[in-house]
């Protein structure tokens, strides 16, 4: 596969990269700027090299179109956009670079007819609201890929308008797509986002400084490795039509994930502390819909998931490279529905 990958240089982006390049397939990352460090926390320099640059801002959509054709593109990942805070802040920009950005991949694929095989793009489990949006007694739980979906924030709320737009595309002009949604994602890399503290009390238990995590409450907790496996299945794996699919990892609370923590870095007891706000996103969601029409995911225990995570920041500390600036960053506060009246 020739795989293009917008906004590539993040987070889950890396991985993904990192797992394509493990299976022989060409990674293309479009991006504003050329920023690799992130590859580097996970890949070796000749690794890293692999990786081509096309610069470009996912909503022009001539650049866009331009980058695969000239690439020979056969398949798309869409992770480029602003998560929760930058949403908040700034809706308009927020609209610009996740909805519009979105609806330019879907042109540009539509441009680009049978040349590309599948686009999957990134939503997010904050398509969801409040655990109190969806009481037992009236929808069982764990929560299926369709049940109502009322968001708590604009950014929720974009990605619903781009599952939306994503069933329209394949409505009119049958183009299939998968739209994945993840919830708290944590690894090696994650230091940006709403749900980045429990990777970033990894990262200061390793540094010997105090951490607290800014939220409480029940989380779904998913091994970044996983996340990029599912991306990289979605692009794989026969599909016809437009779907969007909850993700799901280890549904626990943050005094549980604190536990765990512990067991691995018992230094965590003394260093790390957690909140007790709910993030209003209902937290118990089912997979069952993207194993049923996919087949099995990789699943890594939320132990294994931290312990290879603690291995790779030795691994940067030994060397002297691990950036601890992302610890100094301030926190955004959890969202709840207060937040949002």
């Amino acid at each position: 596969m020739r795989v293009l990958i917008t906004g590539g240089y993040g987070f889950i982006g890396a991985w993904i990269a990192k797992n394509l390049l493990a299976s022989g397939d060409q990674v293309f990352v479009f991006d504003l700027k050329e920023d690799p460090r992130r590859l580097r926390l996970i890949l070796p320099e000749e690794k890293v090299k692999q990786v081509a640059f096309v610069p470009g801002d996912v909503c022009d959509l001539n650049t866009l179109s331009a980058a695969i054709a000239q690439n020979g593109i056969t398949h798309i990942i869409h992770l480029a956009g602003l998560q929760v805070p930058t949403c908040r802040v700034d809706p308009m920009l927020g609209a610009k670079v996740n909805v519009l950005g979105t609806l330019a991949v879907f042109e540009a694929v539509k441009a680009a007819g049978n040349r590309v095989e599948r686009l999957v793009y990134a939503s997010s489990a904050a398509v969801f609201g409040g655990p109190d949006k969806y009481p037992q007694v009236q929808t069982p739980w764990p929560l299926a890929d369709d049940v109502p979906l009322v968001p708590s924030t604009h950014y929720g709320v974009f990605k619903c308008c781009n599952e939306g737009n994503a069933r329209i595309y394949f409505q009119d002009h049958g183009i299939s797509s998968i739209g994945l949604r993840p919830w708290t994602v944590y690894g090696v890399g994650r230091d940006l986002g709403m749900t980045s503290e429990p990777t970033k009390a990894i990262k200061a238990v390793l540094l010997g400084r105090p951490y607290h995590i800014n939220f409480g409450g029940w989380s779904d907790f998913q091994y970044v490795d996983d996340v990029a496996k599912a991306f990289i299945a979605s692009i794989a794996r026969p599909f016809t039509g437009a779907k969007s699919f909850n993700l799901r990892g280890d549904v626990i609370t943050l005094a549980d994930y604190h536990k765990v923590l512990c067991r691995v870095l018992p230094e965590t007891a003394k260093l790390v502390t957690v909140g007790t706000t709910q993030i209003a996103i209902a937290y118990d969601l089912s997979d069952a819909g993207i194993e049923r029409d996919l087949g099995k995911l990789p699943k890594t225990s939320l132990e294994a998931g931290i312990r290879e995570t603690v291995s790779i920041f030795r691994h940067h500390i030994a060397e002297g490279r691990l950036d601890s600036s992302d610890l100094d960053a301030p926190k955004p506060p959890p969202v709840t529905v207060v937040d949002e009246v």
